[in-house]
């Protein structure tokens, strides 16, 4: 297991403090909570913007697409 160093101001530790408090927390469970939700958001826009860039613009309409399944 790792262990990371972090260096804020005394005026975000207060901060965070609460908000782990609050919400039942250790700092490392947030921490790597943070951490991972982070990369897993731009990973998700990296994909986002992928799938727009790639749109084609043709769309299927609620009608077509229940013909389509049989529903």
């Amino acid at each position: 297991m790792t262990t990371m160093t972090l260096r804020i101001n005394d005026e975000d530790s207060k901060l965070i403090k609460n908000y782990i408090k609050l919400h039942g927390l250790s700092i490392s469970e947030f921490a790597r909570q943070s951490m991972l939700e982070r990369i897993e958001d731009e990973y998700d826009l990296a994909v986002l913007r992928r799938a727009m860039a790639e749109d084609d613009g043709v769309r299927i309409s609620h009608e077509d697409l229940r013909a389509e399944f049989g529903l």
